[in-house]
């Protein structure tokens, strides 16, 4: 049962696999152009399993670099996963420690979607095999492809020449529509979309959207959820 729920999500990650490929290429030749070494790119990637936060630390990279202002961004960034965690939390009660923390580490916002969704549908908690066979096909799928892009990318320069960058939004609109429950259900996104909107227009250096962003939609979330 279990192996066969492992197939059962890679064969679902899929798409979102051949999503990760561009997105992953143009991480790879940026990471190279900003003087890491293809050995450094795979470790990053693999530690740091967050394409938003290893975009955001690519483009503050200086030599020496700003550490603290790197770390502090990241940070800021990941700070969604707090929530997701939140959110996967009472589906993972049958779970050990060490399951959790792995079911923790391997999340990203494709992963943290489908599996919530799978959860929902299965009506039987977090079912780890589905979890994994997505996880683990987009880890290896992200690691494999920005070590690929590179190796590449000096070769083909700048690679968002070639419209590659517009698959990161193409996915999470794909996301968003399989996590469609009609305009009421919406309300807190577009209260997100607004005040992210807003704080990256006030406040353009740094991450404080993400941040503004999810804590608003959170907070509307409650609001409108509460009983009259």
């Amino acid at each position: 049962m279990r192996r066969h729920q492992v197939w059962h999500g890679l064969r679902d990650a899929w798409p979102v696999m051949l999503g990760f490929v561009p997105f992953a290429l143009v991480l790879g030749a940026q990471a190279v152009q900003k003087g890491f070494s293809v050995i450094e790119v795979p470790m990053m990637t693999g530690l740091n399993f967050g394409g938003g936060s290893e975009f955001a630390a690519v483009e503050l990279w200086t030599s020496p670099p700003h550490v603290l202002l790197i770390v502090a961004i990241t940070f800021l960034v990941n700070s969604r996963h707090l929530l997701m965690g939140a959110a996967l939390a009472p589906l993972m009660r049958n779970l050990s420690r060490r399951q959790a923390f792995a079911v923790l580490f391997f999340m990203c916002d494709e992963s943290w979607a489908m599996g919530l969704a799978d959860a929902r549908l299965s009506a039987s908690g977090l079912r780890l095999g589905y979890f994994f066979g997505v996880a683990l096909g987009l880890y290896g799928c992200w690691i494999a492809f920005t070590t690929i892009g590179a190796l590449v990318g000096p070769v083909l320069g700048d690679v968002t020449r070639f419209g590659f960058d517009m698959a990161f939004p193409a996915v999470f609109l794909v996301m968003l529509a399989g996590m469609w429950r009609g305009p009421a259900a919406a309300r807190p996104w577009l209260v997100s979309l607004v005040v992210a909107g807003a704080t990256h227009l006030l406040l353009p250096d740094g991450a404080w959207y993400v941040p503004a962003g999810a804590f608003s939609g959170v907070v509307a979330a409650y609001v409108w959820a509460r009983p009259a």
